[in-house]
């Protein structure tokens, strides 16, 4: 019988969860597999709401044909459902990390600056459909010919978020090593030397057994001595630097302390542990814990998985299950039936004509029967609100839509409410990412207010009919803009603006 309660999951376990079920559907994965298996790269790109911004004939122009070539070659491994499986997430919703380029393959010397493959995803701003787009990276230069105009708000491949030296997060031929990579195979690694003492944490999330040989790659991929100091992100604000020692080169290195302290700038310059070697595989924890089954995970993780995780007894993972057909509503007395009928939520049990009696009645002012309020609440707002809002959060707008249909039918009207303004909101929202895409607005649409309102300080009394007047931040505003706002410590810089109310 499982130990663990709901009051007892990690808050993160909770959030991959929801991940889990909501970020990648099946109807993705079976698609984009599907187009992938026939070599068709693209289709599976676009199945995975993936963008493709690669020129492989302008690329073999400015850098010759092998490199092209070699990222061919890649893109036609390239499981793009597998990376958006595996791709950063922000808390609490889930959400791919905004505003990041990541590094999918380096291709040149270590230690250069290389041709890279890299993988973007637009701003939290312009995060609607949650889509991602392909890229290649070619250095500091803006003025490459045939460059999109689209301006990425963090351009350079992150040093913290990277995956060109964990192919197996979104190669196919490589997804194989995953259980090896992750620890889930063979005897568990052993625990690093005690002298490291407070400094290393004790979250479980963290794989620090795994620490050692991954630095060792990550030096070696850097064009450094596979014996020397790197960092580790522990947290905002927090750095820890470690030193991988060993006797001599024939000896695997071991995690140990740093002899001296680095100064700050000196410890800022050394390489960084990428995210996705410091932390352990969400994944492996999920089955651990029982809060996933095998066959719930993508089929490349739970083939590479298979075998190399006790099975775990099932948590109750609180899954919506939709509401079946017809449903019961006790009216006047009597239980009666709430179907769908020609396309549309009905009540069954009463006919036509006394439907539009209690319909009229309503519009006029008067009680509505109990079959009709349930229909209505439906509509509004109905039990499988939060699943439409998961899936619409994780651009899974088909899904959405989906269960929308199975509960009002095809030939349903919204009515004004949560739903509709859920879908309504989604639709604006895919209104910002495709002006991003276009460039047209490179930047979030409120930062150049403050700029614009500086010139204009003899007409304060109509800044709020200007065009460029700093609109109101809603429910709809992201999260870290609304954080950003309403912060306490948030910079005092600039003319003062008057904080909204939530």
């Amino acid at each position: 019988m499982a130990h663990h309660l709901a009051n007892e999951i990690p808050t993160r376990l909770l959030m991959w969860r929801r991940v889990r079920q909501y970020a990648v559907p099946p109807s993705m994965i079976d698609t984009a597999t599907a187009r992938r298996a026939v070599g068709d790269w693209a289709g599976a790109c676009a199945a995975a709401r993936v963008d493709v911004d690669v020129d492989l004939r302008a690329v073999a122009v400015r850098h010759g044909t092998g490199p092209a070539a070699r990222i061919r070659a890649d893109l036609r491994r390239l499981a793009p459902d597998l990376l958006r499986w595996h791709m950063p997430r922000v808390a609490p919703d889930g959400r791919l990390r905004p505003g990041l380029t990541l590094a999918l393959a380096r291709y040149g010397e270590p230690g250069a600056v290389p041709l890279s493959l890299v993988v973007q995803t637009p701003p939290a701003w312009a995060d609607a459909g949650q889509r991602m787009s392909l890229a290649v990276w070619e250095g500091s230069g803006n003025d490459v010919p045939g460059r999109s105009p689209r301006v990425h708000p963090h351009p350079h491949p992150d040093r913290r978020f990277r995956l060109d030296l964990h192919r197996h997060l979104w190669d196919a031929e490589r997804a194989g090593d995953l259980a090896r990579r992750c620890g889930a195979d063979g005897p568990p690694p052993a625990a690093p030397s005690e002298r490291l003492g407070a400094s290393l944490p004790r979250d479980g999330s963290w794989a620090v057994a795994r620490w050692a040989a991954e630095a060792e790659s990550l030096l070696r991929s850097e064009g450094l001595p596979p014996r020397g100091a790197f960092t580790v992100r522990l947290g905002a604000g927090r750095r820890a630097v470690y030193e991988l020692v060993a006797p001599d080169d024939n000896h695997a290195p071991a995690l140990g302390p740093l002899r001296e302290p680095l100064p700050p700038q000196e410890a800022a310059a050394l390489p960084v542990l990428p995210e996705a070697a410091a932390r352990a595989l969400p994944d492996l924890e999920l089955l651990r814990a029982g809060l996933i089954a095998a066959e719930r995970l993508h089929p490349l993780v739970a083939g590479a998985l298979a075998g190399s995780v006790p099975a775990a007894p099932p948590v109750a993972s609180g899954v919506f299950h939709e509401p079946g057909d017809p449903h019961r509503v006790e009216c006047r007395g009597e239980v009666h039936r709430i179907a769908l009928r020609d396309g549309v939520l009905s009540a069954v049990d009463h006919d036509p004509v006394t439907l539009r009696r209690e319909e009229l009645l309503v519009a006029l002012g008067g009680p509505a029967l109990p079959c009709l309020r349930a229909i209505d609440g439906v509509h509004r707002s109905p039990e499988a609100l939060p699943a439409v809002r998961e899936r619409l959060g994780h651009g899974d707008v088909a899904g959405a839509l989906d269960v929308v249909v199975g509960l009002l039918g095809p030939g349903a009207v919204l009515r004004d409410g949560p739903l509709r303004e859920e879908l309504v909101s989604a639709a604006a929202r895919r209104v910002d990412h495709g002006l991003f895409r276009a460039g047209l607005v490179p930047e979030h649409p409120a930062a150049g207010a403050r700029a614009g309102a500086a010139g204009a300080g003899d007409a304060r009394g109509t800044r709020s009919a200007e065009a460029d007047h700093r609109p109101r931040l809603d429910r709809r505003a992201p999260l870290s803009m609304r954080r950003k706002r309403n912060g306490v410590s948030r910079p005092r810089v600039g003319l003062p603006v008057a904080l909204p109310v939530f």
